[in-house]
């Protein structure tokens, strides 16, 4: 096989906005998508993958991006919803955080359960079911790598990392499919309706909808205060990386972003705050949007023809389940009320795939049938904060068992 074409940083970025308005296209003129809420990001990311796999297949030459602008999105990303978040809003949240919290708990242990029994099913270890499980898809492709070579080393499993990064490139795109559709069913099967007081503080504006007009002065003033935030957030990651706390950097961030808007307006009354304005919501969109579609069209999906049999079957089994637990258990657990089903698109996000993949699908069902802010303050805190220290114990748990 010959090189690997490597498309560096800025290029791969310039191509993630090109993508974004490939799945904007297709989205306006696939009926199915726009019908059912699929992020354009995502049918743009999906359709270049594609792409690059057939590129592949023909000329046995690999498309790889450096990714690492995307990084740098989902830290921007992650501080704009710490801007956006009230403490009255947390405190509302309190309840349904814990709820959601308990249901995600009692949903790993189900996703690894399905996990071992597609392993069991194809004559693998019962231990591999966790790289088929949360290890893979509600832990993503970094728990995935960090996990792989534990499994393989310990319980003879060969290619278990490559295995677990497969199973979560499936996830993440199952993910981005399956949010939208549940909500769209929830939202039309119970009449449900947003709020009208809510604020759309989250939803990606269009561009014939634009009733707060804003100027270059506000957008420069919320990059600036965003940017402060990533710096203290940044600040607080070094310091407990030192201590030995290990978060993702975007954990900070998020909270450096909460802890700034809930004091400085108070403090300094005078200074016009971005908070859940146009211009931050811009930044927010832009954001999350570029991330995403980065996301799924560096997606090398050549990797997983040699467990293709597995992973077809574990996914459809994982997929079911989600739907399952989530019309049956979880959206009448959260109330049974529109937050529910707009967090019932979002917690197949993150369970099947990635805390972006869950905004980004809460953010299109939001943009067609209404807002819903307090969800987009409780599927990341549980989320960023929660999920990776309970994903750790559970999967200990299950390799000695």
């Amino acid at each position: 096989m010959t090189d690997a074409i490597e498309i560096n940083a800025f290029i791969a970025l310039t191509v993630g906005f090109v993508v974004f308005f490939v799945g904007r296209y297709l989205t306006k003129k696939v009926h199915f998508l726009a019908e059912y809420n699929i992020p354009e990001p995502v049918s743009g990311g999906i359709a270049v993958a594609l792409s690059t796999w057939a590129f592949y297949a023909f000329f046995a030459r690999e498309i790889s991006f450096d990714l690492s602008a995307r990084d740098a999105l989902l830290v921007y990303f992650f501080t704009t919803v710490g801007l956006n978040a009230r403490f009255a809003d947390l405190v509302r949240g309190g309840l349904p955080l814990l709820l959601m919290l308990v249901a995600t708990v009692v949903f790993m242990f189900l996703q690894n359960l399905v996990g071992i029994a597609a392993a069991l099913l194809w004559g693998l270890p019962s231990q591999t079911g966790v790289l088929l499980g949360t290890a893979s898809l509600i832990g993503g492709h970094g728990t995935a790598i960090a996990w792989g070579p534990t499994i393989a080393e310990s319980y003879n499993v060969t290619g278990a990392a490559e295995l677990g990064v497969a199973m979560a490139t499936m996830g993440l795109i199952v993910a981005s499919l399956l949010g939208g559709p549940i909500a769209k069913y929830l939202v039309e099967k119970h009449d449900l309706k947003s709020d009208p007081d809510e604020e759309a503080a989250f939803v990606i504006m269009e561009e014939d909808d634009r009733d707060n007009h804003f100027d270059y002065v506000d957008f420069i003033r919320s990059l600036l205060v965003a940017n402060v935030a990533i710096i203290i957030g940044y600040s607080a990651y070094v310091a407990l990386q030192e201590a030995g706390v290990m978060l993702p950097l975007f954990v900070p961030c998020l909270l450096a972003g909460i802890i700034l808007t809930n004091t400085v307006p108070v403090l300094f009354p005078k200074f016009k705050w971005p908070s859940r304005t146009p211009a931050l919501a811009l930044v927010s969109d832009f954001s999350l949007s570029v991330f995403l579609a980065m996301s799924l069209m560096s997606m090398q999906l050549w990797t997983l023809g040699g467990s293709a049999g597995v992973l077809i079957t574990t996914t459809a089994l994982q997929a079911a389940m989600t739907t399952l637990f989530i019309l049956l258990v979880f959206y009448r657990l959260m109330g049974g009320d529109y937050f529910a089903a707009v967090l019932s698109a979002g917690f197949a996000g993150f369970t099947l795939g990635a805390t972006p993949t869950a905004i980004a699908n809460m953010s299109a069902v939001t943009k067609n049938f209404g807002p819903s802010p307090l969800a987009f303050i409780v599927l990341p805190l549980v989320s960023a904060f929660f999920v990776d220290l309970a994903n750790a114990f559970i999967i200990q748990l299950f390799l000695r068992a």
